[in-house]
């Protein structure tokens, strides 16, 4: 198993304990690009998507609900 399907698989299975880095991490890896945010914030868009991810860094942790999008995008993306 490749790193990135690793680290898709830690994120599905942990709703409360994805890491900001490793959500950060994902998302490029998914082909989201990084088109702002500020302070504690983090947007990543992607092309012909229309949801955008908006991270929120909480003591070194993404919030479920965010971790909730970024599996919905893993589940649409994460095998091209």
């Amino acid at each position: 198993m490749s790193k990135h399907k690793k680290l898709f698989e830690v994120i599905r299975s942990n709703l409360y304990g994805v890491r900001f880095q490793d959500g950060c991490k994902a998302a490029e890896l998914l082909g989201f690009v990084r088109t702002g945010g500020k302070g504690s914030h983090c947007v990543y868009a992607r092309q012909g998507e229309a949801l955008h991810l908006n991270f929120q860094d909480r003591d070194g942790y993404l919030l479920s609900y965010q971790v909730k999008q970024l599996i919905k995008m893993i589940d649409k993306y994460g095998d091209l």
